[in-house]
């Protein structure tokens, strides 16, 4: 990390002086850059939980996005854009370029979200190809070493931790207002509310960087929940008749579209505006059905409705504004980009997506005929059927069942014609046999094909290495013994790898105690017990001479009869 740029400001001086980088680009333009000799700038903005139809752009008569649908206007529209039905699986796939079983990310938590560290990342390409590379947002691939957005090739990283703000990887105190972020590895305190500073810090990163070629990745977290946004911009929409969570969620919609016009308008006074990419996407479907452009379902499922979303790509340079209703996916934006930055893709792997340039370029160049495959459900290992999709440029087949619960025992196949049936209301399985057939043969063999590139193990969290140090274990990396979750009911305990031998101390963290009780943990063959009295938060054990290799650590608090989960746990390596 010592490379790196540091960007942080503590409190409100940090804040101002963000705002003081976007009011210098409302004077006279600077000289626009040539487009002959360089490689494309690259902005890729990705919120969460924003639904296909969420949008000005989409027809929806109430939500206020202005800046969208200018970009819009502006863009090459892929309509017909999927990804995978929650967020961690599209990020993976966003980065990678593969499907994301390839990677060991088949949920969003309790151990099933992280990317394992050799996989090569859009970021670690672009910096072998000269780009300066930063991510502002929610990374939701791993938080510690060697899965972290630092380690995968996003040279400044501004992020929080886990699923989401607030979520149980996340420090204690922090919220969508003055949240305690992620910047380059280290804990750092923010003034100001989420989603500004995220764009903030991408527009000085811009300014820092903008002489030479860089990628600027901007996942927010909103609108996910909690749908917290400042009060002015939810008033609007609850006067309008929206209910409270309708409201949130415009609000945060609206927010992220006027951050979206300043990143616009900085590129612009800039001169940067004409060769940079800009994407808009999002992650999966939404979390409410107020408008939905008759897209059935939303997020988590299979229909359209929870993995059908916006792509929107500008590059005044190069692309002719149009709609374009090819089929194309989350596993094609590695390639693409890798193609229009004159980067190379890695020999060693199988890359699933492709490059839609030569598409984008010429509305009239061929697109081979293809079959996306999107499949992700609760479980640490994916089953055969479940919950997936098979779409074709004509058809879908489907089977919608469970995202959550257990699988049917007969669980019924459902094909659709998307050309003519988008809203997936006329079912032709039963009319249609061969083409179910086709298509469910062809989903088995994909589906034993990503199984077989690495299987469902989870990554190894390493403790003890030079990268990361101490290392902090959190309920979202967990493995659970009992029912999913993340929560007091829950149990869980962690795989790590013990990099090296030698003295380690082990801090346990966890709410002030209303009761007395006793704290257990356990790695390996090393044990600790203590007693705790009322209003204890932390038990440290150690030192420890742990002994290089995998281990399971546990911790477990008892009190009042009942065994509960700490929140935190901290390893350092002493010597």
């Amino acid at each position: 990390m010592g490379e790196h740029t540091k960007m942080f400001r503590s409190g409100v001086a940090w804040f101002l002086l963000a705002g003081a980088f976007i009011l210098s680009g409302c004077g006279a333009s600077d000289t626009p850059e040539s487009t002959s000799g360089r490689p494309p700038n690259i902005v890729l903005i990705m919120t969460d939980d924003q639904g296909w139809a969420q949008a000005g752009f989409r027809g929806d008569d109430v939500i206020q996005t202005p800046s969208l649908d200018r970009l819009a206007s502006q863009s090459v529209n892929l309509t017909r854009f999927y990804v995978s039905p929650v967020c961690a699986p599209t990020r993976a796939s966003l980065m990678t370029g593969r499907y994301n079983y390839r990677s060991g990310v088949v949920d969003t938590y309790i151990g099933r979200a992280m990317m394992h560290g050799d996989e090569v990342t859009v970021a670690e390409m672009l910096s072998q190809a000269g780009y300066k590379t930063g991510i502002f947002g929610k990374w939701h691939l791993g938080d510690n070493y060697s899965m972290r957005a630092g380690d995968q090739g996003f040279q400044e990283s501004l992020v929080h931790r886990g699923g989401g703000i607030g979520q149980p990887a996340d420090p204690p105190g922090t919220s969508y207002f003055d949240p305690i972020l992620q910047l380059n590895g280290e804990q750092k305190p923010y003034a100001g509310y989420c989603t500004d500073i995220f764009f903030n810090s991408a527009m000085m990163f811009i300014e820092q960087n903008r002489d030479r070629p860089f990628f600027v990745y901007i996942p927010t977290n909103a609108p996910h929940s909690p749908y917290d946004v400042p009060e002015s911009y939810i008033e609007p929409y609850r006067a309008q008749g929206l209910n409270d969570k309708d409201a949130r969620i415009y609000g945060m919609i609206a927010n992220i579209d006027e951050n979206t016009g300043k990143l616009l308008e900085l590129l612009e006074k800039r001169g940067l505006a004409e060769n940079t990419i800009v994407i808009f996407m999002t992650d999966n479907g939404p979390t409410t059905r107020r408008y939905t452009a008759g897209l059935r379902e939303q997020k988590a499922s299979v229909y359209e409705g929870g993995i059908r979303v916006p792509f929107l790509i500008r590059w005044p340079a190069r692309l002719t504004p149009r709609s374009d209703d090819r089929i194309a996916a989350h596993i094609d934006v590695l390639p693409t980009l890798i193609e229009a930055a004159g980067a190379t893709l890695p020999g060693d792997r199988k890359i699933d997506g492709i490059s839609l340039l030569p598409r984008l370029l010429d509305a009239a160049s061929p697109v081979p005929e293809r079959t996306l495959y999107i499949q992700s459900h609760r479980g640490n290992v994916p089953q055969l059927y479940r919950n997936f999709a098979a779409v074709t440029q004509k058809f879908k087949l489907v089977q919608p069942k469970s995202f959550g619960q257990p699988m049917p025992d007969n669980p019924a196949f459902e094909l659709y014609d998307l050309e003519a049936d988008s809203g997936e209301e006329h079912d032709l399985a039963a009319r249609q046999s061969e083409t179910v057939d086709r298509l469910k043969k062809g989903y088995e063999r994909w589906f034993e094909n990503v199984s077989s590139t690495r299987g469902y193990d989870p990554p190894r969290i390493p403790v003890g290495t030079e990268h990361e140090n101490p290392v902090t274990l959190t309920r979202q990396d967990w493995r659970v013994v009992g029912p999913d979750g993340y929560g007091d009911d829950n149990l869980g305990s962690w795989e790590v790898d013990v990099a090296a031998a030698g003295n380690y101390e082990v801090r346990l963290r966890f709410p002030k105690q209303q009761a007395a009780g006793r704290v257990v943990f356990a790695l390996g063959k090393d044990r600790g017990e203590a007693e705790f009295d009322i209003g204890t938060e932390s038990i440290t054990f150690g030192p420890f001479a742990f002994p290089p290799g995998p281990a399971t650590l546990e911790a477990r608090l008892i009190r009042s009869g009942e065994t509960v989960g700490v929140k935190y746990v901290d390893v350092a390596k002493l010597d």
